[in-house]
């Protein structure tokens, strides 16, 4: 690899983890003066507890600038000439630095968002495959979780037979592994919930995030806030 590509992967690496890392979730909230949405359900940065806290408007707002950011980190190393291998590790870094956001300690949110804009430009067609199945695993289960880590397994089996079947670099093959493969490990928890059986469906209402008076918090993606709280939409 020569130097001006090492150069630009390091650039891909900063650029997605520092844009991927912006907390737009906190960011929207105060700028209209709502809760921080780290003090809601499952403590998480995503769309989903924006809406518990000030509704769906701004989860749509916000949800679509974390779209955004991973877009805009795969954008900035096309336009300093950078190739699959630097768009991909773009990519795949805007995804870390959403769920360990290194402006609000290594805290975030699950990684959904960011991988959906990762997509939009580096292969917009594996939307195909991922929104159909995200939207109806969630209205089949009512389980947010299940929908997003059904949808990301079915995008990166999807990527894997584009990638095996057209002339794509390889490195499309690990963002047919890195992405899902992220988005699962930032959904550890909820697996376990899932796996036990606790966990909760899309519209149940939970205490704010570290609350002792319920049980444990729930994933990003899920529930709805106690008393007067708004229901569950975006993600």
């Amino acid at each position: 690899m020569e130097t001006a590509d090492i150069a630009r992967v390091l650039f891909a690496i900063i650029v997605g983890y520092l844009l991927g890392g912006i907390p737009f979730g906190v960011v929207v909230l105060r700028l209209i003066g709502g809760p921080d949405p780290r003090t809601i359900g499952s403590g998480r940065t995503g769309g989903a507890n924006v809406s518990r806290a000030v509704g769906f408007r701004w989860a749509a707002v916000s949800g679509l600038l974390d779209v955004a950011k991973a877009a805009v980190a795969v954008l900035l190393v096309v336009a300093v000439g950078g190739g699959a291998v630097p768009q991909v590790v773009a990519a795949l870094a805007a995804i870390i630095g959403h769920s360990r956001s290194p402006f609000i300690g290594f805290h975030g949110g699950r990684g959904v968002s960011p991988a959906t804009g990762g997509a939009l430009i580096l292969a917009p067609v594996i939307l195909l495959a991922i929104l159909p199945v995200f939207a109806i695993t969630i209205l089949i289960t009512r389980i947010s979780s299940v929908g997003s880590l059904s949808a990301s397994l079915i995008g990166g089996i999807a990527m894997i037979v584009i990638a095996a079947i057209t002339p794509l670099a390889p490195i499309y093959f690990v963002y047919g592994v890195g992405v899902p493969g992220l988005i699962w490990l930032f959904h550890l928890d909820n697996i376990q919930r899932l796996l036990a059986g606790k966990e909760r469906r899309i519209g149940t209402r939970v205490a704010a995030a570290g609350s002792a008076a319920g049980s444990a918090p729930g994933a990003e993606g899920q529930d709805a806030p106690r008393g007067g709280g708004t229901r569950l939409a975006g993600r």
